[in-house]
C-alpha cells in the first residue's frame, strides 16, 4: 500500500546510539544516549527535550527501566567500540531532587547488550559481552559470553564495591552482538545472535534453576528478531548477517521445525545495525537501518496479495543505529551517522 512518511529531527546528538522508553512521573517518555563521550538525554513523548541525565561518559549500547513503580533505569557505559570496551560496565541511574544519580552496579568488560527477563515473579538480568578480551585491534580470538543474575527486590546497597554477581550461562560466543526479547511459547525469553548463530535463552521456573538454551539457526548473525509477519501463529526469524553485515533475510519454519530461508533483500546493505520488531498500519513489521552505503532505513512487511515480503525504504542517508516504536504511527530513530534524533510518522 502507498506509504507516506514525515520525518522530524528533534535533536542533534553526536553518535546518538541507544534508545529506551521510560515511565517517569507517570508520563511516557524516552531516553537517548550516545556511543562516544556525549550525554544521555530525557525527552517527553512528543519529542520535547526535558533534561540531561548525564553529561558522560558515553559508550551506551543498552538502556532499560527497572520494572515496578520506579523511574530508575540500567544502562551500559564505556562501550565505545569493539576495540575500546574493556572498561564497559552496567550502571543504575535514579532521579533525585538535585538531578540524576548514577552508580556502577556491575563491572562487566565488553558488555554490549542486556535485558530484564521476568518469569514467575523473578526479574532476571541477562547480559551479553561482545568478546572477553583482545591483544590488538580487531582481535576476535577471545569469544564473548552470556551471563545472568536474578535481580534483588531493591538495588540499594549494590555498587562498584558490592556489585551484582552474574553467573555464566554460555561462553564461546564470538562477535556476540545481537539481543532482542521474544516469547518461548507464553514465556518471556531473549534472542542472542553471534557468529555461531541465533540462540534463544529462556529463564528457569525458579531463580536457582537452569536456563533453557536453544539454537534456532546456525547461520552467523549480527542481530535477529522473531515476528509473525503473515499472522499464521508461527513467528518467522528476521536475521542480519554476518557481524555488522550487509545481508538481510527472513527464515520460516519448515515441517520439521527447522528455520529455512524464505526471503532475502535483493541487494547488499552495508553495515546493517538498527533493528526493531514492531507494527506498521496495524500489521507486524520489521524496521531495519544500515549505517553504510546509502544508509537506508527500511520497513519490511508481509504482502498477503502477492504472497511474499515487501521492503519499503522510508529514509536515505540517515545511518540509523537503533529504532524504538513510540506508538502505532511513530518510530524513533537514533541516526548515528548523521547525529540526528528523529521521529518518523507513517500514514497511508
Amino acid at each position: 500500500m502507498p506509504m507516506q512518511v514525515t520525518k522530524d529531527v528533534i535533536y542533534e546528538l553526536p553518535t546518538c546510539c541507544s534508545l529506551a522508553p521510560i515511565l517517569a512521573g507517570g508520563e511516557e517518555r524516552f531516553l537517548v544516549a550516545a556511543e562516544k563521550d556525549d550525554p544521555c538525554v530525557l525527552f517527553a513523548a512528543d519529542g520535547t527535550r526535558l533534561e540531561t541525565v548525564w553529561e558522560g561518559p558515553g559508550g551506551v549500547m543498552t538502556m532499560e527501566q527497572l520494572p515496578g513503580p520506579t523511574s530508575c533505569f540500567l544502562a551500559t557505559q564505556r562501550f565505545f567500540s569493539p576495540n575500546d570496551s574493556a572498561e564497559a560496565k552496567i550502571v543504575l541511574a535514579e532521579p533525585g531532587k538535585d538531578g540524576w544519580r548514577v552508580r556502577t552496579v556491575a563491572e562487566l568488560p565488553f558488555v554490549h547488550r542486556f535485558g530484564i527477563i521476568s518469569r514467575n515473579g523473578t526479574r532476571h538480568l541477562l547480559a551479553c559481552t561482545l568478546k572477553s578480551g583482545h591483544e590488538r585491534k580487531d582481535d576476535w580470538s577471545h569469544p564473548g559470553a552470556v551471563y545472568a543474575v536474578a535481580l534483588p527486590e531493591t538495588l540499594d546497597g549494590v555498587d562498584a564495591e558490592h556489585p551484582l554477581e552474574f553467573r555464566l550461562l554460555k561462553d564461546g560466543m564470538t562477535k556476540n552482538h545481537g539481543f532482542s526479547k521474544c516469547l518461548d511459547g507464553s514465556v518471556e525469553a531473549a534472542l542472542v545472535a553471534s557468529e555461531s548463530g541465533v540462540w534463544r535463552f529462556t529463564p528457569p521456573t525458579d531463580p536457582e534453576g537452569e536456563w533453557t538454551i536453544a539454537q534456532l539457526l546456525d547461520v552467523g548473525a549480527s542481530d535477529a528478531v522473531l515476528v509473525d509477519f503473515d499472522g499464521d501463529g508461527e513467528a518467522e526469524l528476521g536475521v542480519i548477517s554476518p557481524f555488522h553485515g550487509d545481508r538481510l533475510a527472513i527464515y520460516a519454519r519448515d515441517g520439521d521445525g527447522a528455520y529455512r530461508e524464505a526471503w532475502a533483500y535483493p541487494e547488499p546493505l552495508p553495515f546493517l545495525h538498527a533493528t526493531w520488531p514492531g507494527y506498521l498500519f496495524g500489521r507486524p513489521a520489521w524496521f531495519v537501518g544500515a549505517r553504510g552505503g546509502e544508509r537506508l532505513s527500511l520497513a519490511i512487511v508481509w504482502d498477503a496479495s502477492a504472497g511474499t515480503y515487501r521492503a519499503e525504504v522510508f529514509d536515505r542517508g540517515a545511518g540509523a543505529a537503533n529504532f524504538l516504536q513510540l506508538d502505532m504511527r511513530r518510530l524513533l530513530a537514533a541516526n548515528r551517522e548523521s547525529d540526528e534524533v528523529a521521529i518518523y510518522t507513517f500514514s497511508k
